[in-house]
Parts: structure tokens; C-alpha cells; sequence
């Protein structure tokens, strides 16, 4: 079967200190990394081995992964094989950039944030443009803050045509029909984000043919809803896979909401789901909205 994997283990420990940032950040002791790093192997292996799945991995840690050699090393490793059909991470960017040239470009992708304050433009940018000049799949997005906007802009500007800018709305945040003008002025696709959409009861991919698990292997829908789906290394979990509608009331995650079959997304998105990159590249404003992206986002599910 085609199976997307969300993996998400322990690591907590990040090279920034964003103060927008929801995630819970702390500083992994050299034994929490230790244990991270024998879970993220202990799934590598398991990808590795189960060649009967098709299988698409995003990784999604609550720090940074890519300066810890491991997740450059499993990106690396399980983008060379033949059942492995896509694997990215989400990544500030912070870490250097030759290690991709070992990886399989037709299969690795990155999710990339930029963190104004955090890192120089300059040195964010460059790096962007050495995965271009690599032939690196990725994307490149910013958080929605009124002070985010002119560097959003600037990148808009200076990133290759080819790369897709996405904005997210800041959490909690409400945003005026000007102020969404703006942001979508940018990125097409900001009325995705502007509104929790609500889901309860609504069909949605997680739970058949997407499932999140952790670093102990087990197995859940999605990040969002805990109820355990079984373990995947003893393989409790296969007999849970089923079509199902979501509990909760509303999603507000991109990486929750994009598997909700009541939005067109996976054809938007389609080839580029893991990574954020939409299907019709164009230049300009970096792609040419798919048919099903309308201008009048009210026909949507959202919460308003």
C-alpha cells in the first residue's frame, strides 16, 4: 500500500529560540540525544526493511533535525531506496548543505522556515539558493507577524522563481481582509491559513493511508489526536488502518488539515505534499494556483 509516515521522536532542542515558536523547546542532555537518535535508527531500519509499502516519510521534530548528523544521515540513506517515494523534513535551514549531494534529489525534499531575527537574510537566502543550485527540492515560508512581512517580501524578490513561498498565520492570530490581501499577495494559497478549518465528522486521509508515530513506535492518525492506533514495530497497527472521519472539532496545522479530503490540497499539492510545494511551478509569484483554488475561500470549511 502508499503509506505517508509523520515521525516525530524526542528531540527537543533547537539553535533557536523563536518567540512565536508553539513548540515546547528545551535542552537535550547528551543522554536524551542518545535515545533520540537510537529511535530515529530504529525507524530507518524499519522503513528500510519494509519494501512491501510504498512509502512517503516526513519528518517533523520539535527541534531542529539537520544539525544532528542522524537526520541528515537517515534523510541521505532512505532517499536511495526504491520503495521510498518522497522524504523531507521541516528545518530552519541552519545546517550546512553538501551532505544532500549524497542523497537521491528525485526523492529528498525540504520544508524550509525562515526566522527573521534568528539568522541573517543573507545567510538564509544563500543557503536557499545552494539547494537550488544542487537541484534540492524545497520550499520556503514564514510565519505571518505584521514585522515578517517586508523580509517576506524581500524573499519573494531574491528566491529563485522556481521556489514556492508559503505564509503561515501566526497562532491566535486574527488577520483584517487587508491584512490577508497582503499575505496572499505573496502566497496564493494564505487563505488556507488564515481560519482553523473545521473537520469534525469531515473524511480525512490520517488513520488509512497516513499515520503519525513517535519515537517508541507508536502509532496515531495524526499529531493531533492521540488515541493510539496500535505499535508500528509489532505491527498492532496495520489491522487499525481505516477510513475514518476526524474527532476533533476544527484543524489548524497545515500538516493536519492538507490530508482533509473536503479540501482540494492534494491536487494543489500534488507530487509535493510532504514538502509544501505546490503542483503548477510558475514564475513571479513563484506558481500559478491550481483550478480549485478559489479566490472566494468562504465556500470552505472554515472556523470564523
Amino acid at each position: 500500500m502508499d503509506l505517508t509516515i509523520l515521525y516525530r521522536g524526542p528531540l527537543a532542542s533547537c539553535d533557536y529560540d523563536c518567540p512565536y515558536c508553539p513548540f515546547a523547546k528545551r535542552r537535550d542532555t547528551p543522554e536524551q540525544l542518545r535515545a533520540d537518535r537510537a529511535a530515529l535508527e530504529r525507524f530507518t531500519a524499519w522503513a528500510a526493511a519494509n519494501t512491501g509499502d510504498r512509502l512517503s516519510v516526513l519528518f517533523t521534530p520539535w527541534g531542529e533535525g539537520l544539525v544532528r548528523s542522524w537526520y541528515r544521515r537517515a534523510l541521505t540513506e532512505l532517499s536511495r531506496l526504491p520503495h521510498i517515494a518522497r522524504v523531507a523534513i521541516q528545518t530552519n535551514l541552519s545546517c550546512r548543505t553538501g551532505w544532500m549531494a549524497d542523497a537521491d534529489l528525485d526523492t529528498l525534499a525540504l520544508w524550509c522556515t525562515f526566522h527573521p531575527g534568528q539568522t541573517p537574510y543573507d545567510r538564509f537566502l544563500a543557503k536557499s539558493r545552494e539547494l537550488a543550485a544542487l537541484g534540492v527540492r524545497h520550499s520556503v515560508g514564514i510565519v505571518g507577524l505584521p514585522e515578517h512581512l517586508e523580509p517576506a517580501r524581500q524573499l519573494r524578490t531574491d528566491l529563485p522563481a522556481q521556489v514556492y513561498l508559503w505564509a503561515n498565520a501566526a497562532e491566535g492570530r486574527t488577520y483584517s481582509d487587508e491584512e490577508a490581501a497582503e499575505w496572499t499577495a505573496l502566497d496564493p494559497l494564505f487563505g488556507y491559513s488564515r481560519h482553523p478549518h473545521r473537520s469534525a465528522g469531515l473524511p480525512c486521509r490520517t488513520g488509512a493511508s497516513v499515520i503519525s508515530v513517535d519515537g517508541d513506535g507508536r502509532v496515531r492518525r495524526c499529531h493531533f489526536v492521540r488515541t493510539e492506533l496500535g505499535n508500528l514495530y509489532d505491527g498492532s497497527y496495520r489491522a487499525a488502518l481505516e477510513p475514518r472521519p476526524c474527532p476533533l472539532a476544527v484543524c489548524d496545522c497545515h500538516i493536519g488539515y492538507v490530508h482533509l479530503e473536503s479540501l482540494p490540497l492534494y491536487d494543489v499539492f500534488a507530487g509535493g505534499v510532504l514538502e509544501r510545494i505546490p503542483a503548477a511551478i510558475g514564475a513571479g509569484s513563484g506558481f500559478t494556483p491550481h483550478p480549485a483554488v478559489h479566490a472566494d475561500v468562504g465556500a470552505l470549511p472554515l472556523l470564523r
